[in-house]
């Protein structure tokens, strides 16, 4: 079972489980619960969780993904990193991702392939590791994970990026959606255990 933050006609608005695909998985799960057929129209790596919404007709479906692609879906996560990052940053990087391996890389000129990176953030706790909430202006694979690692402040769980600790996953989860819709603006939040005893 997903965890529904809100359902209507033309979409659902759930909780991504760690480990489930966003892209096929978790809508054929939505369509056991709800009923229906259920359209991605952004994505969240496998091992990471968090609020993601669907659309229900085709219609909504463009309308969020018109929303996606004009930078007005606001996405914002939380992570825990190790070490203490300054208490707030904007950080934009050139990426470029091996798709081989699986993995990003930052670049220092532009080339083939190679993407604009921007995040901002603000850190929520002291000491180390540290929690931090992260606000993506651009959606770029495994983005929050790399642009934190390559200034030394790699996600715990986060092995591929760097992190030595036990954890089986990225301690990474996507907390806050705002997006216009039907002409309103709609805004959910959730955040994890591991985010509320830090954070409050």
């Amino acid at each position: 079972m997903t965890e529904i933050l809100y359902a209507d006609a033309r979409l659902v608005v759930c909780i991504k489980p760690v480990g489930l695909d966003a892209e096929r998985q978790l809508p054929e799960t939505l369509s056991e619960q709800l009923g229906g057929t259920f359209f991605p129209v952004h994505r969240l790596d496998l091992n990471v969780g968090g609020v993601m919404v669907y659309a229900r007709t085709r219609p909504a479906a463009a309308a969020l993904s018109k929303a996606v692609q004009d930078g007005t879906m606001v996405k914002e996560y939380v992570a825990m990193v190790r070490g203490t990052p300054p208490e707030t940053g904007d950080w934009s990087d050139l990426l470029w991702k091996d798709s081989r391996k699986n993995k990003v890389f930052v670049v220092k000129r532009v080339r083939g392939g190679v993407k604009e990176a921007r995040l901002t953030y603000r850190r929520l706790t002291d000491g180390d590791p540290s929690v931090v909430r992260i606000r993506l202006y651009t959606g770029r694979s495994h983005q929050i994970r790399v642009q934190f690692a390559s200034r030394g402040f790699p996600l715990l769980g986060d092995h591929k990026y760097g992190a030595r600790d036990d954890r089986t996953a990225p301690m990474l989860f996507s907390c806050a959606l705002t997006f216009p819709f039907q002409g309103r603006t709609m805004t959910f939040e959730y955040l994890p255990e591991w985010a509320k005893s830090c954070c409050g």
